[in-house]
């Protein structure tokens, strides 16, 4: 009598095949809703305006390097803590599971950070609590964002990255709405948006389901494997590197071309008694056609099967929405142009987010790889303005800016050309 094969060990590093429930994906979407508000409403509102108000200089392009500088130093943080969250979480074998304890614990960071950053006073205590600021949600994204690669099969990620997506315009608006709205101090802004963070990531982190991974399977330990594993060489792995270098070049155009728009709205176009309105209406229109973008390119590159001429198509959207600003710098032509960067930049983040899954070099480090990947989005917004303002100064103005924009977006897009893995 024939006796039946033992069943399959369990491994949390097989690749998903089981679709992910509407539940799920509304846990996961409300937990972007709240990263992306805490992030981005800073970046857009708050932290030019805590500047603003230390600089001793009375010149406009001071605070623009001020504001770069501080950024920047917040971006090298983030180039350390993406990855090293993604490989540590890899082998994490909490009884809650390998990404749960990063998402408490870069959101705990990541509030406490926000709600003592309103409390400075000095430039140098604003560097300090952004940079463990950003820390956070670098830890807190890290993970959420392997939890795809995790739990969401190849034909479902498109419309699920379009939900890490959609938030980043819908919590940029809504953070500014309320803050402006509500006629909050600098304080009462980032309290509430700590507070946001907090109430929109715990039901993804209760109710979401997370694999443990039992001690037998984690790999051992060795500091020199983590520091080496951080590298992935190019020459093994050229549809990773191809689709790195597009998305640092993409989110450097998107960066020149959005961080340092409040200061354009007021000094480049000379709005500046209307500025915060302005931003508010430009965000807003960005915010709708990104939206639609994100979550239907998403899907549409899900049913063809196809993600590289969305990605390239998306790029030059990006650039030309810049060289609207560069060639006729007006009002007017910033709106048409936030429509053009919506769109674009919508498709980008979404559809570009699933072939990053698909093209990780290892199935058992998906974590530390995402992470990697999440460098080129982070970074790129973290140094931009540092970027934007040397071109602001070195070249006395804005055109410059949006002509540098343009051409990193391009580059971009043809850099997903070399992509062979991945149609």
């Amino acid at each position: 009598m024939s006796t039946l094969p033992p069943p399959p060990a369990f491994t949390p590093f097989a690749d998903p095949t089981r679709r992910v429930t509407a539940r799920w994906i509304a846990l996961f979407a409300t937990a972007w809703l709240g990263i992306w508000m805490a992030q981005l409403t800073p970046i857009q509102l708050l932290l030019p305006q805590q500047i603003e108000s230390l600089r001793e200089e009375t010149d406009w392009v001071s605070s623009v390097v001020a504001f770069g500088v501080i950024s920047a130093i917040a971006g090298a943080c983030a180039l350390v803590v993406f990855p090293l969250t993604g490989a540590l979480s890899d082998r994490t074998t909490s009884r809650f599971g390998r990404r749960k304890p990063w998402i408490a614990g870069g959101t705990a960071l990541f509030a406490v950070a926000l709600v003592v950053l309103g409390l400075q006073t000095t430039m140098l205590g604003v560097g300090i609590f952004w940079s463990l600021a950003l820390s956070g949600f670098s830890m807190t994204s890290a993970a959420v964002t392997a939890t795809i690669a995790d739990r969401v099969p190849v034909g479902q990620r498109g419309i699920v990255s379009g939900w890490v997506s959609a938030p980043q315009a819908i919590g940029t608006v809504l953070g500014l709405i309320l803050v402006l709205a509500l006629g909050l101090t600098l304080f009462g802004g980032y309290a509430l948006v700590a507070g946001l963070l907090i109430v929109f990531v715990m039901p993804f982190l209760l109710a979401s389901p997370d694999e443990t991974l039992p001690r037998v399977l984690r790999p051992p330990f060795r500091l020199q494997m983590l520091v080496t594993g951080l590298w992935v060489s190019p020459r093994q792995h050229p549809d990773f590197a191809w689709t790195l270098v597009g998305r640092v070049l993409v989110n450097i155009g998107n960066a020149l071309g959005t961080t340092l728009l409040l200061y354009f709205i007021a000094f480049g176009l000379e709005r500046a008694d209307t500025a915060e309105v302005d931003l508010l209406v430009l965000t807003m229109i960005y915010l709708v056609f990104f939206t639609i973008s994100a979550l239907t390119f998403g899907r549409l590159s899900d049913y063809f099967g196809q993600r590289k001429p969305f990605v390239y198509v998306a790029a030059y959207l990006q650039a030309l929405a810049a060289l609207l600003l560069a060639i006729a710098p007006d009002y007017t032509i910033a709106m048409v142009a936030a429509a053009f960067l919506g769109i674009g930049y919508g498709s980008f983040m979404s559809v570009d987010q699933a072939l990053a899954t698909q093209v990780l070099p290892d199935r058992h480090t998906r974590g530390k790889d995402l992470g990697i990947m999440n460098v080129a989005l982070a970074v790129p917004q973290a140094i931009g303005p540092l970027l934007g303002a040397f071109v602001v100064a070195s070249f006395g103005g804005f055109t410059a800016l949006f002509i540098a924009a343009a051409v990193a977006a391009t580059l971009g897009g043809l850099a997903v050309l070399p992509i062979k893995s991945v149609r």
